[in-house]
């Protein structure tokens, strides 16, 4: 499997929505991996028509109203971005080494301590037959990164065709993304991240991309975002249970983390990570046996020895120095580098102005708001467009995001169907029975400041933030 070929020590995880959905464009051809969300099919199904377009590829858009149409959207757009890297690996591979070349690029950006890079640098003072045999070595050699994609397990809405009418089969918007990602061409893993979620585990289970083939390996791949062992451990045997392997357990410490801060008791990453260290063999033999017992109820060949593991971790890390430490001391078999690749334009898709206030800002610019709608603290940015938006429409008095996507609706307080503590609806609600209740003035002002305060993350983590 492609996630398999580690070319770089180092992978960029998925940034918000928006900011890694193109990336593999970008950076695969180069041998990095990345991860793509696979939450928003509507930004998806942009980004889709933008890239056929810049490509001459075909495009026909798939209408919200077509049955399955998020998976098929995510299906589509994968697909094309897969086609698009691959074509992007046969022109680097027929490139010239010389200065400036993508292929000089591709081995000039590797680590200093890969044998590839090493092998490199005897071609670069190699003469005549030698030169010849390693120019052609070298080619064979060059890899994309892994395409692999991101679902948040949580955000999983139950979908209807009408407000009256029973769920849809197998299309909460979780399930529906995985089956997008499912039925793409990618040769790649599904990065799950923010915990259980028992619907999404058993339509895996009914996926045989994700079961092993003769040769042992799966058509897709598992990753495991966890902010500790005792979730590595606990999620890893329900899937393994399922007859489902983790081929990889990617640590981000809540407190590391951009984004949600998913505090873990206090838990620094050092401790975390050392959990790993000490029991990660003893965690690979138990859920190998668990793993075994469920192939052989399938009525799967039982491999003798565990498939491989892999242990990384991301969040946090700032200087190469860091980096070294973590896999040497630690024993990662690699890092995730997340903000840093924010402020770089050839990696990310984000907005000039975005980028810019990044640059420039200090500690004193970032700071933990409640502006989260799923109610857990959130890292942000002083002077963000979205702090800005938000200030203009409780100015213009109307306090909340129209929620036209509706990704993250959960609260029943006021309605039947769940709506987001961020949206129009919900504060225009919240504000009128704050004003009723009995209280002073100051209370009351600072309770509705904290009402307001919610952002709109579908559109925050995502394109600038528009009425």
């Amino acid at each position: 499997m492609a996630q398999n070929q580690h070319v770089h020590s180092f992978h960029i995880p998925v940034l918000g929505l928006a900011f890694s959905i193109d990336t593999p464009i970008r950076v695969a051809r180069f041998g990095i991996a990345s991860v793509v969300s696979i939450v928003d099919d509507m930004l998806i199904e942009r980004m889709r028509e933008h890239y056929a377009n810049l490509y001459g590829k075909p495009y026909t858009a798939i209408h919200q109203k077509e049955e399955d149409h998020r998976a098929r959207r995510i299906t589509a757009y994968l697909n094309l971005v897969n086609q698009i890297v691959h074509e992007q690996k046969t022109k680097l591979k027929s490139a010239p080494f010389e200065q400036g070349s993508e292929i000089v690029k591709y081995f000039e950006m590797l680590a200093d301590s890969s044998p590839l890079k090493s092998l490199y640098r005897k071609f670069t003072s190699a003469r005549d037959a030698l030169r010849a045999a390693l120019d052609s070595e070298l080619r064979s050699r060059v890899v994309t990164g892994a395409i692999d994609v991101n679902i948040m397990t949580k955000l999983d809405k139950v979908n209807r065709r009408s407000a009256a009418a029973d769920p849809l089969p197998d299309s909460t918007d979780a399930v529906a993304a995985l089956r997008g990602f499912v039925r793409s061409d990618l040769d790649s893993s599904v990065v799950l991240s923010a915990g259980l979620n028992p619907r999404l585990f058993n339509y895996m289970e009914r996926c045989p991309e994700f079961l092993p083939r003769p040769d042992g390996t799966s058509a897709k791949g598992v990753i495991l975002k966890v902010s500790d062992y005792r979730s590595a451990a606990l999620q890893g045997k329900i899937l393994a249970k399922k007859g489902i392997w983790i081929s990889e357990y990617r640590i981000e410490s809540g407190l590391n983390c951009g984004g949600h801060a998913f505090a873990t008791e206090g838990m620094l990453l050092g401790p975390i990570m050392q959990e790993f260290k000490e029991k990660r063999n003893s965690l690979i033999a138990e859920l190998h046996a668990t793993y075994s017992l469920a192939l052989r109820a399938k009525g799967h060949e039982v491999p003798a020895d565990p498939r491989p593991v892999r242990v990384t971790v991301q969040g946090g890390i700032g200087t190469t120095a860091e980096d070294d430490f973590l896999r040497e001391y630690f024993e990662m078999d690699g890092t995730g580098w997340g903000s840093p690749f924010l402020l770089v334009p050839d990696a990310t898709n984000v907005d000039e102005q975005t980028r810019a206030k990044l640059a420039r800002a200090g500690r004193e610019d970032f700071y933990i708001s409640d502006a989260s709608p799923l109610g857990v603290p959130f890292n942000n940015l002083r002077g963000s467009t979205s702090e800005d938006l938000i200030r203009r429409r409780v100015a213009e008095g109307k306090p909340g995001s129209p929620c036209t996507k509706k990704y993250l609706v959960s609260n029943t307080e006021f309605t039947k169907e769940p709506i987001c503590t961020a949206s129009r609806q919900y504060q225009s609600l919240k504000i009128k029975q704050l004003q009723e209740m009995d209280m002073t003035p100051e209370e009351r002002e600072g309770r509705i400041g904290k009402v307001v305060e919610k952002s709109c993350l579908c559109e925050d983590l995502a394109p600038p933030p528009h009425d």
